[in-house]
């Protein structure tokens, strides 16, 4: 293996956004990436970070990211979410993807979490069967929800 996997720096940020444009590309989405850099400094290395990330790294150039945050489960308590992992295209098929997933397991264990979630499209087969191999559980029963930028400043309260 010559890469490295490690955590994510504020100078690593624009080879950041480059790989979230290569995934919204990927999943068919390249218009609705809305995030900048400035926003990801401010998210990520203000006072408050809301993410963390990972980085797999060869030669000074990042390859593959991991980005998670913490969220909470009344059900189970501290939970790990993967927001994303990202292998460039080029780079596919070295382990980086597994690398930067077993980071995260780890992440999760030092924070004494009791569950990492994520989020897989059903149409990406190669991703559905990469998270099949790691023996994770792909439940299809919940639907997910959200309220866009525009729906939160529309949202009518009573």
């Amino acid at each position: 293996m010559s890469y490295q996997i490690r955590k994510g720096r504020r100078e690593d940020l624009p080879e950041v956004l480059a790989l979230i444009k290569e995934l919204a590309e990927y999943e068919r989405a390249a218009d609705e990436v809305e995030n900048t850099l400035e926003q990801l400094e401010a998210d990520g290395f203000g006072p408050q970070p809301f993410y963390g990330f990972y980085v797999a790294e060869e030669e000074g150039r990042l390859l593959g990211i991991a980005l998670y945050y913490y969220r909470y489960s009344t059900w189970k308590g501290k939970s790990l979410y993967l927001e994303d992992i990202v292998v460039t295209e080029s780079t596919r098929g070295r382990g980086m993807g597994k690398q930067l997933f077993d980071q995260m397991v780890r992440e999760a264990r030092e924070q004494d979490c009791h569950q990492v979630n994520w989020q897989v499209l059903d149409w990406n087969e190669p991703a559905i069967n990469f998270y099949k191999k790691l023996g994770a559980d792909l439940d299809g029963e919940w639907i997910n929800c959200r309220l866009n930028k525009a729906a939160i400043q529309a949202y009518q309260f009573t």
